[in-house]
């Protein structure tokens, strides 16, 4: 796709993450440092409702309501060049959480913050099934010298159902479905490798976890890099093609699961590219999160992306 134009939304985001198309030419974002959910408007201005901790991932549900992955809260440092970057976990941590919003009233549930009788550590994102339910991530928090193992959840809208499905795994981040549903996608941060395993049903995972010569957890490779290289966030094409965020790059990886054929995709203005959604009529719009540089940008976007389980038309 080349080196394409941005065009700049919002600037002077505070670690800005989880972008979602609100559908009336209004974007949320969360600004993990400031701690709120922000809609930014096309005109850049920007309304913020506080949510503590860390939120990470949003996602609007066929329901209309916000659900937010709360890491409960990062340390930030200050980088020679005026960037924030995270660091570890906050002296104020208590656990992590997701959180349903009514963009209303700005009024905030907290749905869920245990699984299995422990507490989740630090969603991270989450994408939602037409089931009534969502996975989400679930990588942890990190300490000094050591840090959680991570996992992949799946929890139903009403709050009344949460299970693990993958334990462990290496700092999952983004998550996505394919269009049919039948495939969840994961990407891993460190590693920088993209995982998919096939679904039997809502919150089911078709194959067993199980370590094997194929994967540590029963999921199929998709793409792993050639050279250094962190994975944030995805959002998946209406043609099936993974979009990953890609950190260190300032690009989108954007990977074929049927053909294995990738490509990158650079995003102009930061090296810390850590999110993306698509939206505007025809679904052509990039908007992407900058998370060093605080910015939201929006890019115009070769294929369309694919139309989300949150009650759009």
């Amino acid at each position: 796709m080349g080196r394409p134009s941005v065009q700049v939304i919002a600037t002077d985001l505070q670690f800005p993450e989880g972008p979602a198309w609100v559908g009336d030419g209004s974007v949320l974002v969360v600004e993990i440092r400031r701690k709120t959910l922000t809609r930014v408007w096309p005109d850049g201005r920007k309304t913020h409702l506080d949510l503590g901790g860390g939120p990470n991932g949003a996602a609007i549900g066929p329901d209309g309501y916000c659900y937010v992955a709360n890491n409960g809260g990062f340390t930030f440092l200050r980088r020679a060049d005026g960037a924030y970057v995270t660091g570890g976990t906050p002296a104020d941590y208590e656990t992590g959480r997701i959180e349903r919003v009514d963009l209303a009233t700005g009024k905030v549930e907290r749905l869920y913050d245990k699984v299995d009788g422990r507490n989740l550590r630090g969603p991270n994102d989450l994408v939602m099934d037409t089931h009534g339910g969502f996975y989400f991530t679930n990588p942890g928090k990190n300490r000094e010298r050591d840090r959680d193992h991570g996992s992949v959840c799946y929890a139903k809208r009403d709050g009344s159902f949460i299970k693990e499905l993958v334990f462990p795994i290496s700092r999952p981040n983004g998550i996505g479905l394919a269009p049919d549903g039948r495939t969840l996608y994961v990407a891993e941060t460190e590693t920088g490798r993209l995982w998919a395993w096939d679904l039997a049903g809502p919150g089911e995972l078709a194959n067993p976890i199980a370590a094997s010569s194929e994967s540590p957890h029963g999921s199929r490779l998709l793409f792993a890099p050639s050279r250094y290289q962190r994975f944030d966030s995805l959002a998946v094409e209406a043609s099936g093609r993974v979009c990953v965020a890609t950190l260190e790059r300032g690009c989108v990886t954007v990977v074929d699961p049927a053909t294995g054929e990738f490509e990158f995709v650079d995003v102009p203005g930061d090296t810390h590219v850590t999110n993306l959604c698509f939206g505007g009529e025809d679904m052509r719009t990039a908007y992407v999160t900058q998370s060093y540089a605080g910015r939201l940008v929006a890019m115009p976007w070769l294929r369309a992306g694919l139309r989300l389980n949150d009650g759009r038309p």
